[in-house]
């Protein structure tokens, strides 16, 4: 599979997780077959996901970040990551580490 950020995004459940999650901000990265984007407050503080697709194994790696800006400089904090993630497990790994569910 070639990476797609539309792909990634229907995988999570499209609009309805838009929807669920407040996830916004969507940076869609081909070089580096990576997108980040912003979602509602978590549980955990998380704030930042990055997804990155390994096309060579066919899986993702998640890292769920707490991102905040003082003084004009971004933090970044990883809380938590998880690697080899097949596409059908990225919502509830998602869950998971956010807490914040996909679908009702």
């Amino acid at each position: 599979m070639v990476f797609s950020a539309s792909q990634i995004l229907m995988q999570l459940g499209g609009n309805q997780f838009i929807a669920m999650t407040g996830a916004k901000n969507f940076v869609k990265d081909d070089k580096n077959s990576r997108i980040w984007f912003r979602i509602g407050r978590s549980i955990h503080g998380i704030n930042l996901v990055q997804i990155t697709y390994d096309e060579g194994a066919d899986l993702y790696d998640m890292e769920f970040i707490r991102a905040s800006i003082r003084n004009g400089e971004m933090k970044r904090v990883v809380v938590s990551s998880v690697k080899g993630v097949f596409f059908d497990q990225l919502q509830e790994q998602f869950t998971e580490h956010t807490g914040l569910y996909t679908h009702l």
